[in-house]
C-alpha cells in the first residue's frame, strides 16, 4: 500500500501492469488538461466521429477548462464558411500571439540604447541562428496584422455588425486598431537606422501640432525624451513597445472576445428579419459544434497564415536595416509608416494643427461613435446605401491622402541632390548608394567627367573643376603638402608625397580628364548611369556635366569627390521656365551671361568596407 496520500503511478503498474498503467496515466492527464475530454474523446473528434460518451465531453471544456472558456461551445452554421466573417477576426487574434512569441525571441539579443542598438541588430543578422527569419517574420507579421485589424473593421462595417447590440464590441475594436498602429509605429525606431529615425521623427513631430502650443511642446518633448530623439526616445520607445501598448492590446483583446461571446456572431444581413438579432438563438439543425469543426478549421488557417509569412521570409522578403540613425544627415524621400501615409499626405493639405491632429481625431472619433449615431434597424445593404457610399468615399479619401503622403507627390527635390543622393546614400529600402559597392580596386584614381559618354568629350577640365581641385590639393587633411600641378592623361602615374611626419599621401598632379579604365567595369557603369540621370533632367540641369575625382587619401583609404556643375533655370511652379521654341529660359547675370551652378559631395571609401564582396 502507498504511503503516499494518492496512489502512486508504481502502485499502479504493480496492480494492473506497465502498459496499463501508463495508458490510464496518459487519459488521466489528457483530461484534467482539456478539463473533460481523454484520448478517445480527442480521437473521435478529429476523426469527425460522433462522441460515444454522454453527456457529450466536448461541451465540458468550454464551462470547466481554461483554454476554451472564451470560445462558444458551438456555432451558427452560417457564421462557419468564409462569408461574412472572412476570418480576420481569429487571424487577427493569431497575429497577437504570433507577434508576442516573435517579439519575446528578439527582446532576448537587443539593448534599448542608440549605442549598441544597431550593433544588436548586426548581431542577430549575423550570429544569432535564426536570428534573421525571425526579424523578417515579426516585422512583416506586424505589417500582416495592421493590415488584417484594418480589413476586419471594413468587413465589420459593410455587414453592419456594428449595430445594436454590439456598440460598445465595435468601439473596442475601434481602440484595438488604433493600439496596433502605435504597436507598429513604436518598433519602427527599434533598429535604430536611418529609415527608423526619421520615420518616426516624422511621426512624432506630429504631436508637437497638438494646440494649444504649450500642450504640443510638452507633448513633443514626452514622447521624444529632448529635443531629438535620442537614447531617452528609445527607451521610451521600447517599453511603450514591449510593456504599455501589449498590456493594453491583451486588456481590450479580451474584453473585445468577451463581447462577442455574450452576443454571438452577428448573422448574415439576409438571414435576419429587419431589426431582430438571432445569433444567440441557434435552432439545434443549425448548431456546428467548435469541437472538432471550428476548431480544426482554425487549425488550418493558423497553419495557411504561417506558412504564407514563412514563405514569404525565406524567399521574397527581407526587413529593411539602413545605415546607423545619424541625427545630422537627413536622407531625401522619408516617409512615415505606410499605415500613417495618409496623415502624412494630409499635411500637404494646409495647417498642421488642422490636418495633422484634429483631422485624424474626427476620422477615429467618428468612427468610434459610428453606432450611437447609426441607429437604423436595418442591416441590409440596400436600405443602408448612404452609409456604405460614405465609407467608400471615406476609404477612398484615406487612399488617395495615402498617395499624397509619398515622397513623389508635391515634394520638390533639386534633381542634383536626388543623383546625389542616389550615388552616395542609401534610397529608401536599399542597404548603400550606387557608387558604394564599386569594387575598391578598380576605384583608380584620376578625374572622370560624363562628357566621356557624351559625343564630344574634351579633355580639358573646366575653370569650375579646376577651382574645386586646387581646393583639395590644398587641403592640409587630404594632401599635406603643396605639388605642382603638371599635365596628365590616363597613362600617367600619381604622385607619391611624404609629409613631415613621413605618411606618404597619393595625390593626382594633373588637371586633365581621364578615361575610366577598362579594368573598371563597374565604375563605368555608374558613370554611365550619372550621365544618363543628367541627361533625364536636362530641362533643369541644363549643359549639366558631371564629374567624379577620386584620389588615394592613404594606402587604404580613397576619397570620391562628386561635382555637378550646369546652368541655372528659371523655375515657376517646382517646373523650368520654357520658351515659345519649348527651351528652358536661363538664368543671367548682369553681363548677360548664363549663371553656372555647382553642387559638390565627397566621401570615403576603405580597403576593407563592407560594401562590395573582397
Amino acid at each position: 500500500m502507498s504511503v503516499l496520500p494518492f496512489p502512486s503511478f508504481l502502485d499502479d503498474v504493480k496492480e494492473k501492469g506497465l502498459k496499463k498503467a501508463v495508458f490510464e496515466l496518459v487519459d488521466e492527464s489528457v483530461e484534467r488538461l482539456t478539463a473533460g475530454m481523454n484520448v478517445q474523446d480527442i480521437r473521435e473528434a478529429l476523426r469527425g466521429e460522433p462522441a460515444s460518451r454522454k453527456p457529450n465531453p466536448r461541451l465540458q471544456p468550454h464551462a470547466d477548462g481554461f483554454w476554451l472558456h472564451m470560445r462558444p461551445s458551438y456555432f451558427h452554421a452560417d457564421m462557419t464558411g468564409l462569408y461574412p466573417t472572412f476570418r480576420l477576426g481569429w487571424l487577427s487574434t493569431y497575429l497577437v500571439f504570433f507577434e508576442t512569441i516573435t517579439g519575446i525571441l528578439l527582446m532576448v539579443w537587443y539593448t534599448p540604447s542608440p549605442e549598441v542598438a544597431y550593433a544588436n541588430m548586426l548581431n542577430i543578422l549575423g550570429n544569432v541562428p535564426m536570428g534573421q527569419f525571425m526579424r523578417d517574420m515579426h516585422r512583416l507579421g506586424a505589417e500582416a496584422m495592421v493590415l488584417i485589424v484594418s480589413l476586419h473593421m471594413v468587413r465589420t462595417f459593410f455587414t453592419g455588425s456594428y449595430k445594436k447590440p454590439r456598440q460598445f464590441t465595435w468601439f473596442t475594436g475601434i481602440l484595438l486598431l488604433a493600439i496596433t498602429g502605435f504597436l507598429s509605429f513604436t518598433g519602427y525606431l527599434l533598429p535604430w537606422d536611418q529609415l527608423a529615425l526619421w520615420a518616426v521623427t516624422i511621426g512624432a513631430s506630429m504631436i508637437e501640432a497638438t494646440p494649444p502650443q504649450i500642450v504640443g511642446d510638452n507633448l513633443n518633448l514626452l514622447v521624444r525624451g529632448g529635443p531629438e530623439i535620442a537614447a531617452n526616445g528609445l527607451l521610451r520607445f521600447y517599453l511603450l513597445h514591449v510593456l504599455a501598448l501589449p498590456a493594453l492590446l491583451f486588456v481590450f483583446t479580451g474584453v473585445h472576445y468577451y463581447k462577442v461571446i455574450v452576443h454571438g456572431h452577428s448573422l448574415p444581413p439576409r438571414k435576419e428579419n429587419i431589426g431582430e438579432d438571432t445569433a444567440k438563438r441557434v435552432p439545434l439543425d443549425k448548431r456546428v459544434y467548435f469541437i472538432p469543426d471550428v476548431l480544426t478549421s482554425e487549425i488550418m488557417w493558423i497553419a495557411v497564415t504561417t506558412l504564407v509569412l514563412t514563405v514569404l521570409c525565406v524567399w521574397f522578403y527581407d526587413a529593411p536595416l539602413e545605415h546607423h540613425a545619424d541625427p545630422q544627415v537627413t536622407p531625401l524621400g522619408t516617409t512615415a509608416p505606410w499605415y500613417f501615409l495618409w496623415i502624412q499626405g494630409a499635411l500637404k493639405l494646409g495647417d498642421k494643427v488642422f490636418w495633422g491632429i484634429i483631422f485624424p481625431g474626427i476620422v477615429l472619433g467618428g468612427l468610434a461613435v459610428l453606432p450611437y449615431i447609426d441607429v437604423t434597424p436595418s442591416r441590409r445593404y440596400a436600405h443602408r446605401r448612404l452609409a456604405i457610399t460614405f465609407f467608400l468615399a471615406l476609404i477612398s479619401f484615406v487612399t488617395v491622402l495615402s498617395y499624397m503622403g509619398l515622397p513623389e507627390f508635391a515634394v520638390a527635390t533639386s534633381p542634383d541632390a536626388e543623383i546625389f543622393h542616389e550615388l552616395t546614400f542609401p534610397p529608401a529600402h536599399s542597404h548603400v548608394g550606387r557608387l558604394l559597392p564599386v569594387p575598391y580596386e578598380q576605384l583608380v584614381p584620376g578625374v572622370y567627367s560624363t562628357q566621356q559618354f557624351a559625343a564630344a568629350s574634351p579633355d580639358e577640365v573646366p575653370e569650375v573643376l579646376a577651382a574645386y581641385l586646387q581646393g583639395i590639393e590644398n587641403n592640409p587633411i587630404l594632401i599635406p603638402s603643396r605639388t605642382t600641378v603638371g599635365t596628365f592623361d590616363s597613362t600617367t602615374e600619381s604622385t607619391l608625397l611624404t609629409d613631415t611626419l613621413g605618411t606618404q599621401h597619393l595625390t593626382i598632379s594633373s588637371l586633365r580628364l581621364s578615361e575610366i579604365p577598362a579594368t573598371s567595369p563597374d565604375l563605368y557603369r555608374q558613370m554611365q548611369f550619372f550621365y544618363n540621370r543628367i541627361q533625364q533632367n536636362q530641362n533643369y540641369l541644363v549643359n549639366g556635366v558631371g564629374y567624379l575625382v577620386i584620389t588615394q587619401n592613404q594606402d587604404d583609404l580613397k576619397r570620391m569627390d562628386l561635382l555637378l556643375t550646369w546652368n541655372e533655370v528659371q523655375i515657376a511652379g517646382g517646373r523650368p521656365v520654357l520658351d515659345a521654341s519649348g527651351a528652358p529660359v536661363l538664368v543671367t547675370d548682369a553681363n548677360g551671361d548664363p549663371v553656372r551652378r555647382v553642387n559638390t559631395k565627397h566621401f570615403f571609401i576603405h580597403q576593407d568596407a563592407l560594401y562590395f564582396a573582397h
